[in-house]
């Protein structure tokens, strides 16, 4: 898996939102909010709807990702 880049904690805060707001559904909402950006023409919030969409996908995981040391 591809980990997302976080441009800042605000990426963090979006993804945390929609979880506590969504729960299980919150993956989909940041898809829906991702395709609602495209269709306006806006790339920025596509792009960084997509990279909540991963970081929540991510964030759900109980195990670690990755290397650990």
């Amino acid at each position: 898996m591809q980990l997302p880049y976080l441009s800042g904690r605000r990426s963090y805060e979006d993804a945390a939102e929609l979880m506590a707001a969504f729960g299980d559904n919150a993956g989909y909402e940041a898809a829906a909010r991702a395709d609602r950006s495209r269709d306006l023409g806006n790339h920025i919030h596509f792009c960084h709807w997509r990279q909540i969409e991963r970081l929540i996908v991510l964030l759900t995981h109980d195990a670690p990702l990755g290397t650990v040391h």
